[in-house]
């Protein structure tokens, strides 16, 4: 599907305020530019907008190119409206779309969005060959008569927020530093399936969830962790990790929840993440696991415990 034939069928009532991007993981650099794009559609009279992406444009452009998503299109769309964005316009990300001129995509969101003007971060870039940067998009703006606003990137001790920051932070399990640049825990959410009923033998029954393949996971460990079932939340332990204890070899998310007996299978059942406890290790026997996860457990415990409503 071409973009003019997905911009066709969207029929603002009057002029809007555009941002365009990824946005995965709408982290605090993208709640910062997108608050100033609800700030300015408001003094403007106009309807704030995003334009995202179906599917991440390096690996359109970039053949076998493995990248972890923060957010899927649903969350992605979710978290953007909590932001206060009026409209949330998805795209498909394609070989087309990447070789369209800056000034014939921008004249499509003109004409068919009413767009009346940009709301970007410093290092934006579209079309071919990046060829619709800062720089060329002013000078569009001004031959075609759009506005354009450069919001300057946020950071954290000296360093610039990105969704690959986040996925940085994640793979090295450093949950906090995660946190601390989405402005929020790092969450999961999926169906839970059956599993291998290991937990429950040992006395610390798991709801494994099923997730999809590409999504960013920290790294191998245990983690104190908040549960949520039905609009409850739940203290909880989480091993993410190949249990190294019983020979596997395929990653998985599993989830014990504290003072919980309720049944869980086919249930969603979101998690945040809160800080790691360690790292996953391989045990000897069975009983010396039961050991560390009772450790685990009551760590975890605490710590949920004096985080209150935090």
């Amino acid at each position: 599907m071409s973009v003019a034939s997905e911009l066709v069928g969207i029929t603002p009532k009057k002029g809007m305020l555009l941002t365009i991007g990824v946005f995965d993981g709408v982290h605090l650099g993208h709640r910062q530019l997108l608050s100033i794009l609800v700030e300015q559609a408001k003094q403007q009279d106009l309807i704030s907008g995003v334009i995202t992406f179906k599917q991440h444009p390096q690996k359109v452009l970039r053949t076998g190119v493995d990248i972890p998503f923060l957010t899927n299109l649903l969350e992605k769309i979710k978290l953007l409206k909590d932001e206060g964005v009026d409209v949330v316009i998805p795209l498909s990300f394609t070989l087309e779309l990447a070789q369209t001129g800056a000034g014939t995509f921008i004249g499509l969101l003109m004409e068919n969005l009413k767009m009346r003007g940009l709301v970007l971060g410093p290092d934006f870039a579209l079309a071919r060959n990046r060829e619709g940067d800062i720089d060329a998009l002013r000078a569009l703006g001004q031959r075609m008569g759009f506005g354009l606003t450069v919001v300057p990137e946020a950071k954290i001790n000296g360093e610039v927020v990105s969704s690959t920051g986040v996925r940085n932070a994640l793979a090295l399990g450093d949950v906090n530093k995660a946190s601390r640049m989405l402005g929020r825990y790092y969450g999961l959410e999926g169906c839970v399936v059956s599993g291998a009923g290991r937990g429950a033998e040992m006395g610390f029954p798991t709801a494994n969830l099923d997730l999809e393949p590409e999504r960013a996971l920290p790294a191998d460990g245990i983690y104190a962790t908040w549960a949520y079932i039905g609009g409850q939340r739940h203290r909880s332990v989480t091993n993410i990790g190949r249990r190294p204890t019983f020979g596997e070899s395929e990653r998985a998310v599993e989830v014990h929840i504290l003072d919980f007996s309720g049944a869980l299978y086919r249930r969603q059942l979101k998690i945040d993440i809160i800080e790691k406890l360690r790292p996953e290790e391989k045990f000897d026997t069975t009983e010396q696991l039961e050991q560390q996860i009772a450790q685990d457990v009551a760590r975890a415990r605490l710590l949920l415990d004096g985080l209150g409503d935090k």
